[in-house]
Formats: C-alpha cells, sequence, structure tokens
C-alpha cells in the first residue's frame, strides 16, 4: 500500500499502525485535537486512569511488536511480578500460585506513552491531530478519510481505532452501506480507582486480585471485590469494582472503608498508606460487539479494530490485550496475500476467533451476577455448574490453577477448560477435599 489511515490514536490505534507500518509506505495515524498532552500521555479516554491490566498474552504481544519494551518499562519505574509476586484470592481465600506466572505493573498512561514513542519513531509513520469524520469510498473501496475540518487523507486502507462510540455505521449507512448488527448485554458496572503512596508494606508483592466466587454465589457477601498493582513513581494504583445499586464512588473515605471489605492486601494499604490524588470513577452499562462478518456486503480496504470492534466487562482485563491480537489478525491477514483493496472478510474472521473467546469468557460469568438476566447461551446451566466446579479446584490444585489463569490471560481458548483431562482432575481433587 502507499497510505494506509488510522483513525483513532490510543492503545488500539498505535498497535494496528505499528502492524501497517510492515505494510503501507506510509502510515497516517489521526488522533483528535487534545487526545495527547505534551508529555505524550493520552487525555481523551475517559477511562485512562482506571487501573488496566496487561494480561499474559497481552505481555507477550507487547513484547513481539516492541522488542525489548519490558526493559524500557521497568527501568521507567514499572514492575514485573512473578511467582509469590502476584497473588489471586476466590472468596477470600488465596489461591495456589499458576506455573509461569509473570505480570507487569504499571499504568496505563504509562503504558501508553511508551508505545506512543515507539510509533512515533518508525520511519514511515506519522502522528497527526485531526478528528476523523468520514470515509471516501469510490467503486466499492476506501479511497481516503475525511476530517473534523475538511481535510481530506487520501488512503488505500483505513483501521477504524475510534472506540465504543465510533461513528463508523453513521457513515456506511449515509453512504449506503449496511450498518453492522451489535450484540449486548447489559451489565451496570461500576468501577473506581485510587492511588497511594507505596512502601514496604506489602514486599515485593506487584499484583493482588480478590473476587467472589462460587461459595458466596458471585456475591461480596465474603469481601469485596478488588485489586491493586505497584506501578511507576512508588505507587500503589488500586480498584473497586461493582454492580448495579453497589457501584463504589469518590470520596475518598469511603473507598478506603470498601478497601477494608477487601482481602487482607487491600485492607493493609488502605490502613497503611496516603493516597496520591482523587479518586477516578467510571461506569460501563453494557457490553457490546459488533459483527460485521454477517454483512452481505462491506468496503474494501476498511478493518476495525479496539472497542470499536467489542468491548467487553472491564474487570476481566481483556480490553488491551483483544487489541493487540486483534492487530495480530491484522498481520496475518495481510501476510496472507489478501489485496488490501478487496473486503477484509479474512481479517474480520481472524478477528472473531479472539472476539469469540473473550466475549464467551465474560459474558458467561457476568451471567453469574444476580442483576444480569441475559441472554443465555445453549446449555448455561451446565456450563455455569461446572465451571464452578474448575474455579472450586483451582484454589488448591496448581495443574488445574494453570490452565485456568492462561485461559482467563487469553494464553489459551476457553474449550482448554473442557479437555477431558482436566474435567477428571477437578473431580479427583473435589473428591478428595471432600473426603
Amino acid at each position: 500500500m502507499k497510505r494506509a489511515v488510522v483513525m483513532g490514536g490510543s492503545y488500539a490505534g498505535l498497535f494496528a499502525a505499528r502492524v501497517l507500518s510492515e505494510y503501507a509506505e506510509e502510515v497516517v495515524v489521526l488522533e483528535a485535537d487534545g487526545a495527547v498532552g505534551e508529555d505524550g500521555i493520552g487525555t481523551r479516554a475517559p477511562q485512562r486512569r482506571q487501573l488496566h491490566a496487561l494480561l499474559a498474552m497481552g505481555h507477550s504481544q507487547l513484547e513481539r511488536w516492541f522488542p525489548g519494551m519490558t526493559a524500557e518499562l521497568v527501568a521507567g519505574g514499572a514492575l514485573l511480578g512473578e511467582g509469590d509476586d502476584v497473588a489471586f484470592y476466590l472468596d477470600g481465600r488465596r489461591k495456589v500460585a499458576a506455573e509461569g506466572t509473570r505480570m507487569l505493573g504499571a499504568t496505563r498512561p504509562f503504558l501508553e506513552a511508551a508505545v506512543r514513542r515507539r510509533v512515533a519513531g518508525l520511519a514511515n509513520v506519522r502522528l497527526l491531530t485531526a478528528r476523523a469524520a468520514g470515509l471516501v469510498v469510490e467503486r466499492g473501496r476506501v479511497g481516503g478519510v475525511s476530517t473534523a475540518d475538511g481535510e481530506v487523507f487520501e488512503a488505500e486502507f483505513a483501521v477504524d481505532a475510534t472506540g465504543r462510540s465510533s461513528r463508523l455505521g453513521n457513515w456506511l449507512e449515509e453512504d449506503g452501506w449496511e450498518r453492522a448488527p451489535v450484540s449486548r448485554m447489559r451489565i451496570d458496572l461500576g468501577y473506581a480507582t485510587g492511588t497511594f503512596r507505596r512502601g514496604d508494606e506489602l514486599g515485593s508483592t506487584v499484583v493482588v486480585h480478590g473476587s467472589p466466587g462460587p461459595a458466596s454465589g458471585y456475591r461480596p457477601t465474603v469481601t469485596e471485590p478488588g485489586g491493586l498493582v505497584a506501578v511507576e513513581d512508588d505507587r500503589w494504583s488500586v480498584v473497586l469494582a461493582g454492580y448495579a445499586g453497589d457501584r463504589p464512588g469518590q470520596d475518598p473515605e469511603e473507598f478506603r472503608a470498601r478497601m477494608r471489605r477487601c482481602v487482607e492486601p487491600l485492607r493493609t494499604v488502605a490502613d497503611a498508606c496516603d493516597m496520591a490524588g482523587p479518586v477516578e470513577t467510571f461506569h460501563v452499562a453494557e457490553s457490546l460487539r459488533r459483527d460485521y462478518l454477517r454483512l452481505g456486503r462491506f468496503p474494501g480496504g476498511l478493518v476495525v479494530l479496539g472497542d470499536a470492534l467489542a468491548s467487553v466487562n472491564p474487570v476481566y482485563g481483556q480490553g488491551l490485550t483483544l487489541a493487540a491480537l486483534q492487530a495480530n489478525s491484522l498481520a496475518a491477514h495481510l501476510r496472507s496475500g489478501a489485496s488490501p483493496r478487496d473486503p477484509a472478510r479474512g481479517y474480520f474472521r481472524r478477528a472473531a476467533t479472539v472476539v469469540d473467546a473473550a466475549w464467551q469468557l465474560s459474558t458467561t460469568a457476568d451471567l453469574a451476577q444476580p442483576h444480569v438476566d441475559g441472554p443465555y447461551p445453549p446449555g448455561y446451566p451446565l456450563i455455569r455448574w461446572v465451571g464452578d466446579r474448575i474455579t472450586e479446584a483451582s484454589i488448591v490444585d496448581r495443574a488445574v490453577n494453570t490452565t485456568y489463569t492462561n485461559v482467563l490471560n487469553m494464553v489459551e481458548h476457553p474449550r482448554a477448560l473442557t479437555r477431558p483431562g482436566l474435567l477428571l482432575r477437578t473431580a479427583r481433587v473435589l473428591l478428595t477435599r471432600a473426603r
């Protein structure tokens, strides 16, 4: 390609630009006015200050596309947690460590700024301040991207990475194309992130996560759901979550009070550490995904990536990793020899594989919440019963927890939880405990 244009310059758009830098003579990334501050940190994404998890697969893809990035981030103050430095709790019980556990502690602005610097340093990539306002479609394929100030960038390929509020559907309808069907699940999630000054109160701990499980009916009767991560500048980033009428607010003392109802490490930070900033809140009404494979016709030279394609419940930390895997799907599509000027069905099929996995995992878990009322997948009662048994076994058995954790980290597909060997081991673990 001569020129590819990426609409949206946050994490998903930057990954798309990195991939396209290997296939286009020039890549132009359009970032809305005010999207990036003078320090190179994104300012527009409403959830930017919330705690973001970089799952194991997301970490490996970060290192794949930006070699040496882990060392660069650690040198700048991020922390790398392995083994006992990473602790997961279920119904107040600490789970046995999974094999190969390795997680990076950093805030999203810190991480995204590092990725932006790398992308900006690519010889054939330009980051421009402009708001994408429409597509130019000629003879059934993309010919350019128009901006809010009337400028048109000619392009042979375009990426919509403008987030869950993407207006691509409107643009397509205005030009006589179909709008992609949307699947939704209402979750009514609220979460809040607070920052604390970090000392040696938790030793070498980097990540802690605690959540309700089968023993409590996935309700906060034993402990409140919450997590903390050691991040740059000697801080703890603490996130608390709640659904429907139990969403956390911005009051610092109420935030501390909720932390004291969480697992022990969060209680320790609540009692021992000073806050280093205000409490930031965010509300997510629903998970959604747009299915472009169900369209009968679609312009050539156009793909959709990131939250513009699928946005799932953020408590499972899949967003950044899902964006990276979709960028991988784009690379695989272009590497396959498919013409970038044709409708990118090969890309959407590949992306659907990872979106399906993330959607299956998150929505099945969401349905355990009493206020979530569907839609239910076929066989849901059996799926949930088996899933609960695997979850219980993962607390005490390293092999079961390793597979369980790999699925949560998107290293393995959810079908790994249906392997006969895993189900048999789960049964043995639970029978032994019962005796």
